[in-house]
């Protein structure tokens, strides 16, 4: 109909793809596809037949949400226009193995190296997010593999974590964990810290409230909140054999972080250069992320003690670290 020329408009679509189809893989993937996320999901699993199943699985729930995202089963190829990749694929946790995510160390180092490899072949430029455990250590592994700059590779580091720290608090003293701010930092593992004096709710310190409210939160031991923390993911793994939903939604905070170009301050794991006086390791600290990814690494003033603690937990980083091979 009529005269005018057709132009075609160059339209920007966002691209995830997803690397791993177990129980972690395919939350992400359904919490991207019922929050409205991206425009494309690729889920890519050694497993082909187990990709294909989750993507006619959630194509199914396309009906009922609010957006026609695509979602398709690929290989490392369609990467290569990815805008963020996300490394789901690890070693199993389990409950005979070393009581830690070390534990998982060798075994996930041979599957990263593996998709990551493939991955920069395609012609990959975009974010990694590695989940993949020990975390740290494995985000340390990709951004040496990639050869991207520093801020395209983020492990969710403490992200999870600092959810659960903010949970036990907001239970404690009967609000909203979104009311807290609080951060667990350094390892995804047993050796994370909180610095609590720089923890607070609705704008009061945390130490003024168990000093002000003792028939409230009455005789409180900060150290086995930070056990309870650390050990929050092995309770669920006893319980229901592994944990998905909080790792995946943290996951896709992330994600949102970086398409929406937020600026939101996550506590992920990203290269340390001079940061809390460290080099060189990545390291669950507070990040702003943005459309760059990590724009910046917030540096809070802890106490001497606190200090200590994090220098601690950042030395057995590096201690497995050193234990890689490239």
């Amino acid at each position: 109909m009529g005269t005018r020329k057709e132009k075609n408009m160059a339209i920007n679509k966002s691209k995830i793809a997803i690397i791993g189809c177990g129980f972690v893989g395919s939350t992400t993937a359904f919490s991207l596809l019922t929050q409205g996320v991206c425009d494309e999901i690729v889920l890519i699993d050694i497993n082909r037949e187990k990709a294909y199943g989750e993507v006619m699985d959630l194509k199914n729930s396309i009906e009922y949400l609010n957006r026609n995202t695509k979602v398709v089963v690929g290989t490392y190829e369609d990467c290569k226009d990815a805008d963020i990749v996300v490394i789901t694929a690890s070693a199993p946790m389990l409950e005979n193995q070393e009581r830690s995510r070390l534990g998982m160390l060798e075994s996930s180092a041979r599957i990263v190296k593996s998709i990551v490899e493939p991955i920069m072949a395609s012609g990959f430029q975009g974010h990694f997010i590695v989940i993949s455990n020990p975390v740290d250590i494995m985000a340390y592994y990709v951004y040496q593999l990639s050869g991207l700059p520093k801020n395209q590779v983020i492990g969710t580091g403490t992200s999870l974590d600092s959810a659960r720290l903010k949970n036990f608090i907001a239970d404690l003293v009967h609000v909203d964990p979104r009311s807290v701010y609080a951060y667990t930092m350094g390892e995804h593992g047993d050796s994370q810290m909180v610095p609590w004096s720089c923890v607070t709710v609705g704008g009061k310190a945390f130490y003024d409230i168990i000093e002000d409210n003792k028939e409230l939160v009455g005789d409180v031991n900060l150290d086995e909140l930070v056990l309870e923390t650390t050990k929050a993911g092995w309770e669920i793994l006893h319980r229901k054999g592994t944990t998905y939903y909080g790792i995946a939604t943290s996951t896709v905070g992330i994600i949102k972080a970086i398409l929406n170009d937020e600026n939101s301050i996550i506590p992920v794991s990203t290269l340390l250069e001079g940061e809390y006086g460290q080099e060189g390791i990545f390291c669950g600290v507070p990040a702003i992320l943005n459309r760059s990814g990590v724009a910046d690494v917030l540096e809070i003033h802890m106490q001497d003690e606190e200090m200590e603690k994090f220098q601690k937990s950042a030395d057995i980083i590096r201690e497995y670290c050193n234990k890689l091979s490239f």
